[in-house]
């Protein structure tokens, strides 16, 4: 700390000057050091400015990216779970047709041409529903075919929150096996002769109708049909109604994440982001002890000069 010591008659040592220099250069760099945060609005720019403060945003920063990184997850695991519900959506609405020309076909007022009409007309919305099936793609992956398993991080915490997203129709799964980690059931209208878990019901079937055979039209099997189909209506309503809570899960995920994110955006702020205010107060206070300093520096210098006339004799 300066003190007010002045040099007497000695001009070596001008400690007023020394003094005021000193003033100066505290002056100057406390000014680089608010014109630093001003332009780079941060208060904390390297570990010296604040050493607990850089230790807690940089770690609050680094949890915060892995927020983000669960947050795109979540988007992912949205998309897939809506377009794959969409794709089962559609499926209902094809084989609800297919199901309702199945009960049409039970009339026994109907003739066999009039049978085999209705067949190859359910058998067109069945090949639609390959269509579908082929088509419902995300990411280049099929999501329906029963091909498609997914893992997502859509959490972030000591163990990582893992969702694991997967719609199989396969043969053999049980139409109520749903939970976080395992879809159920294989939407495939070609194939082994199994269709949404119903064992034995192939859509193709409906093709090889004709009026010397009527096979699934046939009036020994129509009630056989009609239960196949209902079977399988009611296990693709299952598959889109869990994919309809996976995306609900989804949507109040997200809304969790974004929050936290929030969050924690506002304590890195608070720790390291300057003050603007409190900063160009500081740098006013600066420039003008910088101004003052260099008018002392000046006087300061000045005063041995008034010591020569000593040695001049006047």
């Amino acid at each position: 700390m300066p003190s007010a010591v002045s040099g007497g008659g000695r001009i070596r040592t001008n400690t007023p000057a020394e003094n005021a220099y000193n003033s100066l250069q505290s002056a100057s760099n406390n000014i680089a050091l608010r014109q630093l945060r001003l332009s780079t609005g941060k208060r904390i720019n390297s570990a010296a400015d604040d050493v607990a403060g850089y230790i807690t945003s940089r770690a609050l920063g680094a949890r915060n990216g892995a927020l983000k990184a669960a947050l795109r997850a979540v988007g992912d695991a949205t998309n897939v779970a809506n377009i794959a519900q969409d794709g089962f959506d559609n499926i209902n609405d094809l084989l609800t047709k297919i199901k309702d020309a199945a009960a049409t076909a039970s009339s026994g007022a109907l003739g066999s041409d009039e049978k085999v009409a209705l067949a190859k007309a359910a058998y067109r919305f069945a090949q639609q529903i390959q269509t579908i099936v082929d088509s419902t793609v995300f990411g280049g992956r099929q999501l329906i075919d029963g091909s498609f398993s997914g893992d997502f991080v859509i959490g972030f915490n000591a163990t990582n929150s893992l969702l694991t997203l997967a719609v199989d129709l396969t043969v053999g799964a049980s139409a109520t096996n749903f939970d976080i980690t395992n879809g159920s059931f294989l939407v495939a209208v070609t194939g082994n002769g199994n269709f949404a878990g119903v064992s034995g019901l192939d859509l193709n079937s409906l093709d090889a109708v004709n009026t010397a055979n009527l096979g699934v039209f046939d009036s020994a099997s129509i009630s056989l049909t009609l239960t196949s189909l209902a079977t399988a209506l009611n296990n693709v309503n299952k598959v889109a109604s869990y994919l309809g809570g996976i995306s609900n899960r989804l949507t109040s995920q997200e809304e969790s994440l974004k929050s936290q994110i929030t969050n924690y955006n506002a304590a890195i702020s608070r720790i390291e982001d300057t003050d603007v205010a409190q900063e160009q107060l500081e740098l006013v206070k600066a420039q003008f002890l910088q101004q003052t300093s260099i008018t002392t520096l000046s006087q300061a210098n000045q005063n041995p000069q008034q010591y020569l006339q000593l040695i001049s004799g006047r």
